[in-house]
């Protein structure tokens, strides 16, 4: 990122007819940001224009090369495979792709050769030129891309729904070299100067996908590629994604006998072999007994419900999708439930509520299932079921900030409590322009919205808006937590919600004998227990703190004639709840030690002839650091002090 601020000029009568790029007159600029609105550099001025540096490293800056590198991606395909016809191409996190239709799908040494012709490309450093077209003049010269012609149909669709030609105007843009263009595509932009000014890129792979990602749309090729403003800022993200493989949960899974996906069973269904299921069981109960001493209720639901429970909640005309289809049974279509709120609701409302019981707490590892597409299944990080750890509050209007500061406050410390520390917040609100996805007063809304953003800020911690992202309930806080090495997690979340206890009728009565209506407060602190083991076997590369272990000690005997000792050593561990084993294989010491460094276990306790007669144990950790001659009892000492202490 840039280290000085963006420079920003207010075009005056001197200014007004040069180009952003004349009247910035800086170095390190991708793009311009013109009253608001992101241009080409080449963008003519006019007076009063308020004109604003995009340095390469900024955000906005790292989009647009990414997105010119899609186009120079898409040249070289075509330069290379002619009569391949092309789709769209816009940036990503971290990357660009463009989808295409070949004569044949792409091998790996396709991408290589793909990959030296975005070279030579980028060395002739053509200028990418703007140009407005009229729809007839764009389907006149795009008629042998049909993808493009069906674009064109779509001129002033939202720029989120069509990329390409979202705005006001269709818009070519050409490649040139002097004043020869070489090659075009349709595109919104805006682009870099040239197509030099693309310092650093990399094709990563390819994919099958859907042209506009409708399964009933002409299977395309995907070339994913990522693009940067430096060597050196490549290298670090192409080291990045080498440690992220090595931490990668689904691996980690296989290797520590964690989990599994049985294809029997179904996608995204995970189960938890008993190493994964010391680790869920561990973490349920700190997680429950926690909110037990926060005045928490713990309460149990089924799994299933009739289809009018959710209809009340409001989940199935505006959340069907996300639903597994209904089960016809005696007459009724039950739905496997994919949220636990109704229910909650429904204990509420199981009697007369006073204020005196408020805030009420109710809490669960409720077992969910959701439908979610098998593109987007990723091992344990979104599957289709899960125990969710869910909490919902009902609380006076009055009593709201302060729930919302308690489940915050309460968020963050579980959260540091398992090994995250680096956070920030996201206020996700209504979509004004999407009324039919929300439900509720702008009154509610903006009441609840105000309510939300003021406790953020009192954390201190960095809150980053997402218009649009809220719930059709409700607004909600999101807390984004950083793992080990920079990637970014939604983790907990805090929803407020003043629809479903109107919709489900819940009362309490007021200290003046009225019937008011109260609000409840939403709150996942993992979002799932199966997604948080996810992150934090990844965010601890699969080495577990002592307390989260499987297993955390291992005795290794040097010969089979010292068995008999670590297996009494191991039972005063037990006596204290630590989970040991002893490998009294017929492994030679340095293959037992290695395999329990491989298990990625905390503590192992080695025993020769020496420390029998001592009464001790050499005490070696997985770092592969070792003390000898510890005393039995202190090393016992100092394992449960580590257990117990959740370092």
């Amino acid at each position: 990122m840039s280290e000085n601020p963006p420079v920003t000029v207010r075009v005056d009568s001197a200014g007004a007819g040069k180009t952003a790029f004349e009247v910035l007159g800086v170095k390190d600029t991708a793009v311009a940001r013109v009253n608001g609105a992101l241009v080409d550099l080449a963008h003519v001025v006019a007076e009063g224009d308020v004109v604003e540096q995009v340095p390469y490293g900024s955000e906005d800056g790292r989009n647009v090369l990414r997105h010119s590198a899609a186009h120079v991606l898409a040249q070289a395909v075509q330069e290379l495979f002619p009569g391949t016809l092309l789709g769209i191409g816009p940036f990503i996190k971290d990357g660009f792709y463009y989808d295409f239709l070949p004569s044949r799908p792409f091998t790996p040494e396709d991408l290589v050769a793909i990959e030296k012709k975005m070279s030579d490309i980028t060395r002739q450093r053509q200028r990418f030129s703007r140009r407005v077209v009229s729809e007839a003049d764009a389907s006149s010269e795009l008629a042998h891309e049909k993808f493009k012609i069906e674009l064109i149909g779509l001129k002033g669709a939202a720029p989120e729904e069509s990329p390409e030609v979202g705005g006001a105007e269709l818009t070519i843009y050409d490649n040139l070299v002097g004043d020869a263009t070489v090659w075009s595509d349709l595109c919104r932009g805006p682009h870099l100067p040239t197509t030099r000014d693309i310092p650093a890129f990399k094709l990563m792979r390819s994919a099958a996908a859907y042209w506009r990602g409708d399964q009933k749309n002409e299977q395309l090729q995907r070339i994913y590629g990522t693009a940067w403003e430096s060597k050196d800022a490549l290298k670090e993200h192409l080291h990045l994604l080498e440690e992220a493989e090595k931490r990668d949960h689904r691996k980690l899974g296989v290797e520590l006998d964690l989990f599994s996906f049985p294809d029997e069973i179904g996608s995204g269904l995970v189960v938890f072999h008993p190493r994964g299921g010391v680790i869920k069981r561990e973490m349920e109960d700190y997680v429950r007994a926690r909110h037990l001493a926060e005045g928490f209720h713990y309460v149990g639901t089924p799994h299933i419900s009739k289809e009018g429970l959710f209809h009340t909640s409001g989940h199935l005309p505006y959340y069907a999708d996300g639903m597994f289809p209904p089960m016809e049974m005696e007459g009724s279509d039950y739905y496997l439930k994919a949220m636990n709120c109704p229910m909650h609701n429904l204990i509420y409302k199981s009697r007369g509520r006073s204020y005196r019981e408020l805030p009420l707490r109710y809490f669960e590892f409720g077992s969910v299932y959701r439908n979610e597409p098998s593109g987007v299944i990723h091992g344990l990080t979104r599957v289709r079921g899960f125990a969710q750890d869910d909490s919902h509050s009902y609380c006076t209007q009055e009593q709201a900030p302060d729930e919302v500061k308690h489940l915050l406050t309460f968020v963050l410390g579980l959260l540091k409590d398992f090994g995250l520390t680096d956070f920030y917040l996201e206020l996700s609100t209504r979509d004004d322009s999407k009324p039919d996805k929300f439900v509720g007063s702008d009154e509610d809304w903006a009441t609840a919205t105000a309510v939300l953003e003021k406790c953020a800020q009192e954390t201190g911690l960095e809150l980053v808006p997402d218009p649009g992202g809220a719930a059709f309930y409700g607004p909600k806080i999101s807390v984004q937590a950083r793992d080990a090495i920079g990637r970014t997690w939604q983790m907990s979340t805090v929803q407020y919600d003043f629809n479903q206890p109107a919709g489900f009728e819940l009362e309490y009565q007021a200290a003046d004998g009225s019937r008011q209506q109260p609000v409840m407060i939403h709150a996942a602190k993992f979002g799932s227990i199966e997604r948080f083991i996810g992150v934090l076997t990844e965010h601890y590369a699969g080495a577990f703190p002592a307390w989260l272990a499987p297993v955390q000690v291992v005795g290794i005997p040097v010969h089979s004639d010292y068995d008999g000792y670590l297996h009494d050593l191991a039972g005063r561990l037990r006596s204290e709840g630590i989970r040991v084993e002893v490998d009294d294989s017929d492994d030679r010491m340095q293959k037992k030690i290695r395999n329990a460094q491989k298990q990625k276990v905390p503590y192992m306790l080695i025993a020769g002839a020496e420390d029998i007669e001592a009464g001790a144990v050499s005490f070696r950790f997985r770092d592969g650091t070792q003390d000898n001659g510890i005393p039995v009892d202190d090393a016992i000492a100092r394992i449960v002090e580590a257990v117990r202490a959740r370092t």
